[in-house]
């Protein structure tokens, strides 16, 4: 639909954004770009390469000894110089920013190198010699709840560090009575938001004051603060965080800057030294926070006519290695809407929050919604198949009635304003929902597979502080005090000359702060926007904040730019006091318009803002008695509507309830399994529109990010615990080519809870369109049960159908990689222009192989059947350095010998073995021929497969090339060399090279 803004207003418009001048010219300024003190020095992160090990010893002598280094910081020193973090549940467990005992996940840190640049550093961090006892790892919840399963933290003694049942109405009654009982089992993966801009951080300490200066991209909660700062051993206010005025992008997973911020302010402290760190790619990926994965079971008590009257959800919430605060807070954010857009009276939910051998998880957009309305959707088509009813209809169905609104769901949460049906059917119409039925019917004549897929759901913003102890039993709760509201903070200042500059709590992230706060600012006092300058970074050290603040839930368009309103008003009334004695009417009678202040009954008396706004500055006597200043103003606003949980575990988790209703068709190609989205719509209700184009924008990027979720994205992990998505090639998030156009419509229903009316609009698509894509998917193919992502191979599974028992006795199944690893496995051959004893005196000689493996500093001979080798190994833009250490059996002079090793270095750990037999040729030449099998695991196995295999023939190649010099010429044969280690590393790749 057309927005139409209310004449004379610039809320509601879409002016020309502030941000994209500096933006678009490269003049923003990242944390990266912003200068730091004369001797700041530079920090490079060991990680662990083992997804679950005990740490035995760390060894940073030498380290130590590398130019450049001044500090190498521990998890002795921030035993010493920090307290455990904050843990969301109250449970025996201690959560670090740097593993002090075992390491619990590949990525986590395990030593921190300062130096004088990060080149040096990263140089001297493949020195640090950590010496692991590798422990069995587990990394799917449900396996993670098993009794003899490997247990992450021994205080706890098991892998459940909480659980909670909740019953609202009669739910067991509802079941009892319904006519029919349809559920649904859904695994919801992990995936991330990945941002353009890492993580990055800037510490200093100063010592006489024992207090932290720390730069982060951190975009809040600021919850979070009082976190770093306890752990900090500090009072608050002597822990001051500031944030950049640009961030690249976040999405809700710069939160988990935070345990960086305390590693980096004890290093700075060690070192004496301001300390910057800024993440690179592969630890990003590795080793930031990710979207938590889900194991759901969800019944519906259903009526004939597809009425539901009961829920039932069991869930258990992998929060990885550990609760990091505000974690579980994925899990509790959705509690008052586990009904969705639906009016069901009667609910039953049990939790469950495991943890496993992956990175910790934190908020990514929407963070809680697609793991909420993925099963709760497809339950819904699934009864209108089981039923043989439209799905639309049983949508229809459910919808909580119009005219209901505020309208309270059985778990607390209390749904502001809409007209769920009369959105839905502006869609239907508006979106063509005929004309795409009138399609897919024609494609299925053609034997064509095309689906429709519907999602409806409810968009919570502004999330209630107190959501969150709802984790907590209402006994516990009670002890701990209550916790509750969303609080949003604004000042509004004016200069002598009546210039207006306004500042927020809340760091912006593409969100448009700037433009729609001088928006709103403008129409409270009668300006331009062009008038009004915006200043949206945060300093906890200068600013009006609450631990609410920051940029998270939403909450941008209805609580801050709401608080800056009242702002605004408070101001406004106090310059017309003012201005109402210097043109001499009453108050009431006085407006803002065009830059003046005038009479409303005669705008010809009229004067400027500036006079009036200065008047508090120049002339403070001439004020009015019921004015004290018109030069600053600072509002804390928190709505009322959101209380603390009470006794029967009710919460009104969310402020706003936006509602969105989608529709796409989809094609999949029979022999690929592609999918291809033909049309997709999109209807939401987000309340008032402040900026037309930027809520447009807001929906375009969850969409795309919907869009990587439901077809491209997942972290992946070995059984080891080893990560397999550690590259762009491996964990793909959609470009403009994979990005179809959506039709976005609107139906506005103003939140009557907020000052502008207006409710978040940034996460819905992330909600709503995985759901909307699987329904389509599901309808195209027959499929019941569908896991997400929906990759091509992944579908061309489901239609290929079970494979057909064999005709012959199979083979006996591969051996299984040790640990659970990748499992590598290679043969190959090269002639060579030597004799066997002399190609076998060179294999076994540590000068000859020191001098001919690529990448070695050194080949050292402890006795006549084992060796140990240095290398350097690089794949891609994985690089780093490995001890190797290798044992010869079955030796057969000169005819052939069986190598076996094992290794352990920055890219991660492995074993393996292999077999070099020597073959005559005659005329002086050799042919030596190889085969092996090893296994990988840590940060190497997160590499591609197709690099891996170019990295490992080149690795060949320049081995074989090098040898066939030194013994005078040759050639390397074709031979068959997939995978990677290889016997030509001497198993320093056969270990864990490739």
């Amino acid at each position: 639909m057309t927005i139409n803004p209310s004449a004379g207003r610039w809320t509601g418009r879409s002016v020309p954004r502030v941000e994209d001048a500096a933006l678009l010219s490269g003049r923003a300024r990242f944390v990266d770009d912003l200068p730091t003190a004369a001797g700041t020095l530079y920090a490079a992160i060991v990680r662990s390469p083992h997804g679950h090990a005990d740490i035995r010893s760390i060894d940073v002598a030498d380290a130590m000894k590398s130019a450049g280094v001044a500090a190498v910081v521990t998890g002795d020193d921030i035993r010493r110089l920090t307290r455990s973090m904050t843990v969301g549940v109250k449970a025996d467990v201690e959560c670090w920013p740097i593993a002090t005992d075992r390491v619990r996940y590949v990525g986590e840190p395990v030593a921190v190198v300062v130096a004088a640049d990060r080149y040096l550093a990263e140089d001297a961090a493949e020195k640090v010699a950590v010496d692991y006892a590798v422990l069995p790892a587990v990394v799917e919840p449900v396996a993670a709840l098993s009794g003899d399963a490997p247990v992450l933290h021994p205080s706890l003694g098991g892998n459940l560090i909480n659980e909670r049942r909740f019953s609202y109405g009669d739910p067991d009654g509802a079941f009892a009575s319904a006519a029919h009982r349809i559920g649904i089992d859904v695994t919801y993966p992990r995936n991330s938001c990945t941002p353009i801009e890492t993580y990055g951080v800037v510490a200093s300490y100063d010592p006489g004051e024992d207090a932290y200066d720390i730069l982060a991209n951190f975009q809040g909660p600021f919850s979070i603060h009082a976190v770093v700062a306890r752990a900090l051993n500090v009072p608050g206010n002597r822990m001051r965080l500031r944030t950049p005025p640009s961030s690249g992008g976040s999405y809700g997973i710069k939160q988990g800057v935070f345990p960086y911020m305390i590693l980096m302010g004890v290093a700075a402290r060690i070192a004496g030294r301001p300390v910057k760190w800024i993440e690179d790619r592969l630890e990003h990926l590795a080793a930031s926070v990710s979207a938590t994965n889900r194991v759901t079971r969800l019944e519906a008590a259903v009526e004939p006519d597809g009425r539901i009257t009961a829920l039932s959800w069991d869930q258990i919430e992998d929060c990885g290695a550990h609760l990091r605060a505000p974690e579980p807070a994925t899990l509790y954010r959705m509690h008052g809407n586990m009904t969705g857009a639906y009016a069901i009276d009667n609910l039953a939910i049990r939790n469950r929050v495991v943890l496993t051998n992956k990175t910790p998880t934190g908020l990514n957009r929407g963070f809680g919604g697609p793991q909420i309305y993925f099963p709760l959707e497809r339950l819904m088509q699934r009864i209108a198949r089981e039923l043989g009813l439209d799905p639309l209809a049983v949508i229809r169905r459910n919808l909580v009635p119009a005219g209901s609104f505020p309208y309270r769901t059985a778990s607390g949460a209390l749904l502001d304003s809409g007209d769920y049906q009369a959105a839905l059917d502006r869609a239907v119409e508006e979106g063509g929902l005929d004309e795409l039925t009138r399609r897919r019917d024609e494609a299925r004549a053609e034997g064509r597979l095309y689906g429709i897929g519907l999602a409806a759901v409810v968009e919570p913003s502004v999330s209630n502080m107190g959501y969150i102890t709802t984790v907590l039993t209402p006994g516990q709760r009670a002890n701990a005090g209550p916790k509750n509201g969303a609080q949003a903070t604004a000042t509004i200042a004016i200069d002598p000359l009546g210039a207006v500059s306004v500042k927020v709590a809340s760091v912006p992230q593409g969100q448009g702060h700037r433009t729609v706060l001088s928006q709103v600012v403008a129409d409270g006092l009668g300006l331009d926007p062009a008038a009004i300058a915006v200043v949206a970074d945060v300093d906890t050290g200068r600013d009006a904040w609450s631990i609410a603040s920051g940029n998270y839930s939403s909450r941008f368009a209805p609580a801050v730019a709401g608080a800056a309103k009242l702002a605004a008003d408070r101001l406004r009334a106090k310059l017309a006091e003012v201005a109402a004695g210097q043109l001499n009417v009453a108050a009431a009678d006085v407006d803002f318009s065009g830059g003046r202040a005038l009479s409303r009954s005669n705008p010809d008396n009229s004067v400027s803002f500036a006079r009036v706004a200065a008047a508090a500055h120049w002339a403070p006597g001439t004020l009015p008695g019921s004015v004290d200043q018109t030069i600053r103003e600072t509002v804390f606003w928190t709505p009322e509507q959101l209380d603390a949980p009470n006794a029967e575990d009710e919460v009104n988790s969310s402020l706003c309830h936006g509602f969105i209703f989608d529709f796409c068709g989809v094609e999949i190609d029979r022999r690929t399994g592609e999918v291809r989205i033909d049309r997709y719509v999109t209807m939401h209700d987000c309340g008032t529109i402040l900026h037309p184009a930027m809520v447009d924008g807001q929906v375009r990027g969850g969409f795309a990010q919907a869009l990587g979720a439901a077809l491209l994205e997942e972290f992946a992990y070995g059984a080891d615990g080893s990560f397999r998505s550690g590259t762009l090639a491996d964990y793909l998030i959609p470009t403009v080519m994979e990005v179809p156009d959506p039709v976005i419509l609107h139906y506005e229903s103003p939140s009557p809870f907020t000052p502008l009316g207006a409710k978040g609009v940034g996460e819905g698509n992330c909600m709503s369109t995985p759901a909307c894509i699987a329904n389509a998917v599901a309808d195209a193919i027959g499929a019941d049960d569908l896991v997400l992502p929906l990759s091509p191979s992944r579908i061309a599974g489901l239609l290929a159908g079970e494979e057909p028992q064999p005709k012959v006795t199979p083979k006996p199944a591969e051996k299984a990689a040790p640990g659970g690893g990748r499992k590598l496995t290679g043969e190959g051959s090269a002639d060579v222009a030597a004799s066997r004893e002399d190609v076998w005196r060179m294999l076994l000689d540590p000068a000859t192989l020191s001098a001919i493996i690529p990448g070695s500093h050194g080949v050292e001979k402890v006795s006549d059947t084992r060796f140990t080798a240095d290398v350097t190994l690089g794949v891609g833009p994985v690089k780093g350095r490995y001890k190797a250490d290798i044992e010869l059996s079955d030796l057969d002079e000169p005819n052939g010998v069986t190598l076996t090793g094992r290794t352990v270095g920055a890219l991660g750990s492995g074993e393996g073995s292999g077999r070099v037999t020597l073959e005559d040729l005659g005329g002086g030449r050799t042919r030596i021929a190889y085969s092996y099998e090893a296994a990988i695991g840590g940060k190497v196995a997160s590499v591609g497969g197709r690099l891996l295999d170019g990295a490992a023939r080149v690795v060949i190649g320049q081995f074989f090339k090098a040898l066939a010099t030194h013994a005078g010429g040759g050639r390397a044969g074709a031979g068959n060399m997939p995978g990677a280690g290889l016997f030509a590393r001497l198993r320093a790749l056969i270990g864990g090279g490739r």
